[in-house]
């Protein structure tokens, strides 16, 4: 389904990613672990379409992934990507209107019957039917991210990107979002790419785990070299050493690993 060849991503002078090569097949959960800084966000931008690469390829299907969002890629943020304005059916309505053609995405008649019809069923599927005419303002955490999740699918993604969406919840509510993100994955056959900061949380969710990190280091000219995966995991098959080993190199910023690099 994806394919990486040699991608690299550069900021001018800065090398995020470099040597990317990997394959997905549809249907699989991969979360993505590593130290703060090293690229895992700018990879789910470009799978996401509104990051493009500085070379190599990134492909879909055997196609290149097309260099805008689309309705075949939903992402859901740490940070609630909901309209504060709107009720939360509304919000989610919304995110039918915008696959529509024209400026405005507005819904009339008939479309719009269809959408509320569609959004009131994804509500419920989310655990929101009751709430659908408050407010996000109205809302716990755990809702709003319910919310955005339901936006996100409503347009029946193949692929569902998950940018660190739990890091901000108690870890009660946390546990809740993880059985039901799996329900949903499995429900809606979907291929999950989630970035997250806790190990344990990728190692629970996901059936792959990718470790962002830098092989090659100079510290001279720390931004020289980008991170690649360095561990590619079939979850359950990994030792408790290989384990600490990532926690730790997991738990570093950017700056602390850059020194790190320099010390040794």
């Amino acid at each position: 389904m994806l394919e990486a060849r040699n991608l690299w991503k550069r900021y001018g002078d800065k090398v995020v990613l470099e040597q990317i090569n990997l394959k997905v097949k549809e249907g699989e959960f991969i979360t993505l672990v590593g130290a703060s800084g090293c690229g895992k966000s700018t990879f789910l931008k470009m799978l996401l379409g509104t990051e493009t690469l500085s070379s190599g390829e990134l492909l879909l299907d055997g196609q290149p992934i097309p260099a805008e969002p689309g309705a075949d890629r939903g992402i859901v943020f740490q940070q609630y990507s909901v309209f504060p304005h709107m009720t939360v059916l509304q919000n989610v309505m919304a995110a039918k209107g915008f696959q529509r053609p024209g400026l405005t995405g507005w819904l009339f008649g008939a479309a719009k019957r269809q959408a509320r019809d569609e959004a009131m069923v994804m509500l419920r599927e989310v655990g929101l039917e009751n709430a659908h005419s408050l407010y996000p303002a109205e809302l716990s955490g755990g809702m709003r991210q319910r919310l955005a999740i339901a936006q996100a699918l409503l347009g029946k993604p193949r692929i569902l990107l998950l940018d660190e969406p739990f890091g901000a919840l108690d870890p009660g509510i946390r546990a809740d979002m993880h059985e039901l993100v799996l329900r949903l994955w499995r429900e809606h056959q979907l291929t999950v790419f989630m970035v997250t900061h806790d190990l344990k949380e990728g190692f629970y969710l996901g059936t792959r785990l990718w470790v962002f990190d830098k092989t090659r280091h100079d510290p001279q000219a720390p931004h020289a070299y980008g991170a690649s995966i360095t561990y590619d995991l079939a979850v359950g098959n990994t030792d408790h050493r290989t384990f600490e080993k990532i926690d730790q190199s997991v738990t570093l910023t950017e700056k602390e690993t850059d020194k790190l690099y320099e010390i040794n």
